[in-house]
């Protein structure tokens, strides 16, 4: 049967015959999914341009009408015009499916797609307004895009593995809590292999970065991060253990943020255990359009008390943009390096522009000096695979699947510790316990509300090369809220190159992130920046990102 068109720019890595068997069944089952008379042409899509942000609105696919829904609003906006009737929740449904089928052939971001569903649940919704006047809540109508490894009821998810797919029956709680609030699901996006790269490699195929295919469209929630940034969605669900919701978000030049664990709901939002949780918890958080499409977010999400639900989580209320301003004015630190690995050039500017313009502003600017990362990543690095790489392995010799060229990288520091015995376990716990202490009070010492930090060591990176999560694992491993948000900085070919090389080298790890700069091509790579709060700061975060937004034009 022919297959819907979708681009390859380096292949994933080949399995056993029975592996490429059982892949090309999971894939011809998605392409089967969609009608033919919204594939775009083989030559479209080979053809369409190292740049395919604008291929959505050119392509002829979608209607005057579908490019008004999908481009002209936020959440939070569509929310309001599906509320007073200037939108149908049905024909919202259809644009966004038939746009986030056109980003999927452009960057490979889909795992499921399943309009027919979305439309009869945006009928019922449509139905249900029209008979009472009222919407069932604040995201009526609303379209919204869930990561797959998060349980949705009646569809597929996978911790990342061909052979842990799973058709589930239940909603996890966080995709409940969106449900019930009226969000309109219509398709689930692709994460990596083992779901721990900062790129998302997997059986369903490469995540390319929509600003320029060379470039990695993050990880794991990369597909997640594509779709929105082609605005074939305008808000999704992430999940982030060491930079998996900022890394994508930041990569493809959206709003992204990780809570502090605990506070937003995790429980049933993965299929099988991971022990390092006990140690370096993920967290679940949103990834959107806009700023406040993420304070909608969080404001539906803990308005439903989910703690009653989940004893596991802080019952803290959420007043995000609304938190009111403290006496005192506002301190932004502003970490310019972590002190292991200097930023590239495009970075340096997007954090000089940001600190300047605050400035000017008046805002109060202070110097937040690093301290440590690269202890904190070597410690976090080891107990992601707390119990070994067994069960990695098992996954792959169970159906052939290969080992992706990051799976294999992130598992290598977990090798020579083998699987931890409960006192390894517990040291490698009070050994992060003793660091949150020391950087608390350390953090103290720098007299910084908040800190403004890279969300990356660069640009988006290439292929296979997303090696160095320092900037957003250093936040995972001390447990602090961050958001990612864009700026107007685009990367400009080889821009500061000879500035950048004068400067000596901080590690080996540097020394690398210089080498890929110097052969890399980033040219037009979105720059987004990372704000971070102490831990459960999570509202005084966004009151800080409400502070500055008129100043630094955030949306």
């Amino acid at each position: 049967m022919p297959s819907i068109p979708v681009r390859i720019v380096k292949p994933s890595p080949p399995g056993t015959e029975a592996y490429e068997a059982k892949r090309a069944t999971v894939l011809q089952e998605l392409s089967d999914s969609i009608p033919e008379t919204l594939w775009l042409s083989e030559d479209a899509v080979k053809n369409a341009g190292k740049d395919v942000t604008k291929v959505p609105s050119t392509c002829g696919l979608l209607t005057s009408r579908e490019l008004e829904i999908t481009e002209t609003h936020d959440a939070t906006s569509l929310a309001q015009a599906i509320a007073n009737k200037t939108y149908s929740a049905v024909e919202v449904a259809i644009a966004f499916s038939k746009r986030a089928v056109i980003a999927h052939q452009l960057t490979c971001c889909l795992t499921e797609w399943f309009m027919d569903d979305a439309v009869a649940r945006a009928k019922e919704l449509d139905d249900y307004l029209l008979k009472t006047g009222v919407t069932v809540g604040p995201l009526h109508g609303v379209p919204v895009s869930i990561k797959v490894h998060a349980p949705m009821k009646g569809h597929y998810s996978s911790t990342g593995f061909i052979n842990t797919i799973k058709k589930n029956d239940e909603d996890c709680q966080i995709v409940k809590i969106l449900r019930d609030a009226g969000a309109v699901f219509y398709c689930k996006t692709n994460q990596p292999q083992a779901i721990m790269h900062l790129e998302t490699t997997s059986f369903y195929g490469r995540t390319l970065n929509p600003y320029n295919y060379n470039l990695s469209a993050g990880g794991s929630s990369g597909g997640e991060a594509a779709l929105i940034a082609l605005r074939g969605s305008l808000l999704g669900l992430g999940t982030d253990i060491g930079g998996s919701i900022r890394g994508p978000a930041a990569f493809c030049g959206i709003y992204g943020f990780k809570p502090t664990t605990t506070y937003v709901p995790s429980y049933g939002y993965l299929e099988s255990d991971i022990p390092c949780m006990l140690n370096i918890p993920g967290a679940a958080g949103p990834m959107a359009v806009s700023l406040r499409d993420m304070d909608l977010f969080m404001s539906i999400v803990i308005r439903s008390q989910p703690w009653l639900l989940d004893p596991n989580m802080i019952p803290i209320p959420w007043t995000g943009l609304n938190t009111p301003t403290s006496p005192q004015p506002l301190k932004i630190g502003f970490m310019m390096t972590d002190g292991a690995i200097q930023p590239q050039p495009p970075v340096t500017r997007a954090l000089n522009w940001a600190r300047e313009t605050l400035l000017a502003a008046g805002v109060k600017v202070v110097d937040f000096q690093p301290h440590k990362t690269a202890e904190a990543i070597a410690n976090i690095r080891k107990i992601y695979w707390c119990n070994g790489i067994a069960g990695v392995k098992q996954c792959l010799q169970e159906t052939g699947e290969p080992e992706h060229p990051l799976t294999e990288w992130i598992c290598a520091d977990a090798v020579p510790e083998g699987e931890h015995t409960i006192d390894t376990m517990y040291a490698h716990r009070r050994q992060r316990d003793a660091f949150w202490g020391e950087f608390a009070k350390y953090w103290s010492s720098q007299d910084a509300d908040v800190v403004i930090v890279p969300a990356f060591v660069g640009p988006a990176c290439e292929h296979d090369t997303a090696w160095d999560w320092n900037y957003t694992a250093l936040w995972n491993y001390l447990d602090c809220p961050g958001a990612v948000f864009p700026t107007p900085i685009r990367t400009e070919g080889k821009e500061g190159t000879p500035e950048y090389n004068r400067t000596e080298p901080l590690s080996e790890e540097c020394i690398r992130v210089r080498q890929l700069w110097e052969k890399g091509d980033f040219d037009g790579a979105p720059i987004n920046l990372q704000i971070v709060a102490r831990r459960y700061h999570d509202n005084q975060l966004f009151q800080a990102l409400q502070a500055i937004k008129p100043i630094l034009g955030l949306s």
